[in-house]
């Protein structure tokens, strides 16, 4: 029998089980086949037009990289754009901007509704800024939409690229468990985030940013639920070492994580069931359960 085939029998069979867990539709998911995405390559940096359009563009790269600074009315953290989608939005596999630009607009669950690209945008600094969305016509949004059309300059619209967002990583064998999570920080995480995950500062500004706490993403983000964590990890960390974690080192480390507090998310209305029944019901988000006895989201880093 194929590999092929026994992946597609196997998929078929345990969605026909009634106890099947959350992490079986996870691993049924990673292994589903699919056509090989096309490879794409943005343009270098070098080749950004002298002109408006070419300022309008270098605007846009500098509020990616500095985001607090060159848009503190919208951003209520120390992040930055370009700490989740790394190498100023370029680089393969870190959510790199020419991955996604070309995707909408599309719909979104989290929503609820077909999403614009600037709408996408509103979202970050919303949840992974934990600020406030910039009006769509604002000059802030109209740099950071310039600079990711023009890094996508000749990729096909609505085609999904090779390393466009995270690659998804597979099921571990086992549970993704807090205190091999701990470990494997204090082994490859903690020389550049802190011993406590808040990050290093230097004249001020974060060089390594901090992982939970006030000036995290908040509970909102989509970084606080273990896949989409374990897969940035898996795939850029530590820094200049992705791929170095074995699968299972990448949830746990996930788990250790997401296992700590950080800002509120913005649609709570006053009851964390009700806000985790809305907008966390999924085994991967932690938000509204109880980890060492501690109820995450009820006591929210501010």
């Amino acid at each position: 029998m194929s590999k092929r085939l026994y992946l597609l029998l196997a998929t078929l069979a345990l969605g026909g089980c009634a106890d099947r867990s959350p992490m079986d539709a996870h691993a049924a998911e990673v292994a589903t086949p699919s056509t090989k995405p096309p490879i794409f390559a943005p343009p270098s940096e070098s080749a950004i037009p002298q002109g408006p359009y070419g300022d309008m563009v270098r605007l846009g790269r500098e509020i990616f990289l500095h985001t607090r600074k060159a848009a503190p009315a919208y951003v209520g953290n120390g992040l930055a754009c370009v700490n989740c989608h790394l190498d100023a939005g370029r680089l393969a596999d870190a959510a790199p901007l020419w991955g996604a630009y070309g995707m909408y607009p599309q719909y979104r669950k989290k929503n609820g509704h077909v999403n614009s690209y600037g709408e996408r945008l509103q979202g970050c600094f919303m949840y992974s800024m934990n600020g406030k969305a910039p009006p769509l016509d604002d000059k802030v949004m109209l740099a950071l939409e310039t600079y990711s059309s023009w890094m996508a300059q000749g990729a096909p619209h609505g085609v999904k690229l090779e390393g466009a967002g995270y690659p998804k990583v597979p099921a571990p064998a086992r549970k993704p468990d807090y205190a091999r999570g701990q470990a494997v920080f204090q082994r490859d995480c903690a020389l550049c985030h802190g011993a406590n995950g808040q990050g290093q500062k230097v004249a001020g500004d974060y060089v390594f940013p901090p992982l939970w706490g006030p000036d995290s993403f908040n509970w909102g983000a989509g970084m606080h639920e273990l896949d989409k964590a374990s897969a940035f990890i898996k795939a850029n960390m530590p820094l200049s070492r992705g791929g170095s974690l074995s699968d299972q080192e990448a949830w746990d480390v996930a788990m250790f994580m997401d296992a700590h507090e950080r800002p509120q998310d913005p649609r709570f209305k006053g009851d964390l069931a009700a806000t985790r029944k809305a907008f966390h019901d999924t085994p991967m988000s932690l938000y509204g359960q109880r980890v060492n006895g501690h109820l995450l989201g009820a006591q929210p880093a501010h």
